[in-house]
């Protein structure tokens, strides 16, 4: 499924943030907004995304198998059951769905309440409890009148659809919540922590306050506690100095990598180092901050990643791209990038917002054309079924 009109978009999205651009006022811009121009010739002049390597990219491939489901409005979590079906949080209804990878039916379980969706905001992320298959526990990060939070409720199939989710036991609440910048990933490590990427809500000094949560990457217990092992013992915090994190997964040695949005010039893939500072908004990508910062493993143009979910799989992360429209393949070895990243699937599919290992050298995929940023075509959104190497 080609998109024609991605070319141009994007052109003049690099454009933009190559001279620099910010919102009217000096607010920062929303996270994945295309700004069309005409012209495709400063795209194709840009800068390579990680122009300090000198290594050639390894060769990799990212194939659609199949298109697993169609129909979803706003999706924007997703998380694997062992049964192989797939749940699915929806951002603007509050709703978590089952899909069945098999027939692509589609199956709500019930509405998440307190949900308060707007702007960047509503229900975001979901997870699986590391003891799932005694407690039923599915994890959400969502947005309220008041702030940012995250809730277990118990998964009972005996009930009926739209009534098998129970009420909501809040875990952590207290994130800040802003129109952007709500971060919103979460997902289990295998220490059995809990972790949270969370945005600064445009209000740039909490990424460097580390008495707030906003801004941050966290790790506590599964009930919401601070632990031994976080930079302090009394505090959820675990990295700070982060502008919106969309995306956290761990490589085959344990170790974290998150994705980061910039604000105008570069998009990141950060190492995740307990207790360090990763600049915002001292320094956006490789920014000279006195050796206080810890610089990215790769970056981007902002026009050609906007990066969301992250997954690794075949020895590589995989990064998808909102206002990009593509998954970018970042080969990895011995805890750094090793060779220059590369993009697939290029206005294919639209706007695309999460990745989710499936297993071996499958991934699976969910598009974001249906959150007021995108051009749904029939059929959108989808989770796709992508074999890659």
């Amino acid at each position: 499924m080609q998109r024609p009109a991605i070319t141009a978009l994007l052109a003049g999205a690099l454009l933009l943030a190559a001279t620099g651009c910010s919102s009217p006022g000096g607010q920062p811009p929303v996270d994945g907004t295309p700004t069309p121009t005409p012209s495709t010739a400063a795209r194709e002049a840009s800068p390579s995304p990680t122009a300090s390597l000198s290594a050639p990219p390894a060769k990799g491939s990212a194939r659609v198998v199949r298109t697993v489901a169609e129909g979803l409005e706003s999706p924007w979590g997703l998380a694997a059951l062992p049964d192989g079906d797939l749940l699915v949080s929806s951002r603007d209804a509050g709703t978590i769905t089952r899909v069945d990878t098999e027939t692509g039916e589609l199956t709500v379980l019930g509405e998440v309440p307190g949900v308060d969706p707007g702007g960047e905001g509503g229900l975001l992320g979901i997870a699986l409890s590391p003891s799932y298959g005694s407690d039923r526990l599915v994890y959400a990060y969502f947005t309220t009148a008041s702030d940012n939070r995250i809730a277990r409720m118990i998964y009972d199939e005996r009930q009926p659809a739209g009534r098998q989710l129970g009420a909501p036991d809040t875990v952590l609440r207290g994130i800040p919540k802003g129109v952007v910048h709500n971060g919103g990933r979460i997902a289990f490590g295998p220490d059995g922590m809990l972790y949270a990427g969370t945005g600064e809500t445009g209000d740039t000094g909490l990424a460097q306050d580390k008495e707030s949560l906003g801004g941050k990457i966290l790790r506590m217990t599964p009930d919401g506690q601070p632990l031994h092992g976080n930079p302090e013992e009394d505090s959820v915090v675990y990295s700070y100095g982060h502008r919106n994190v969309q995306g956290l997964a761990w490589d085959a040695d344990k170790r974290l990598w998150a994705s980061e949005f910039g604000q105008s010039t570069w998009d990141e893939l950060n190492l995740i180092e307990p207790g360090r500072n990763y600049g915002w908004p001292e320094a956006e990508g490789r920014e000279s901050g006195g050796g206080d910062f810890v610089e990215p493993a790769a970056q981007w143009p902002v026009a050609e990643a906007s990066p969301s979910g992250i997954a690794v799989a075949v020895g590589s992360v995989w990064m998808a791209g909102l206002r990009g429209e593509r998954l970018w393949r970042i080969p990895l070895a011995g805890g750094k990038v090793s060779a220059d990243p590369q993009a697939f699937l290029e206005g294919e599919y639209g706007r695309l917002r999460t990745v989710l290992a499936a297993g071996g050298n499958r991934l699976w995929l969910v598009t974001s054309e249906t959150d007021t940023r995108g051009t749904p075509e029939p059929g959108d959104d989808r989770i796709l079924l992508v074999e890659v190497s």
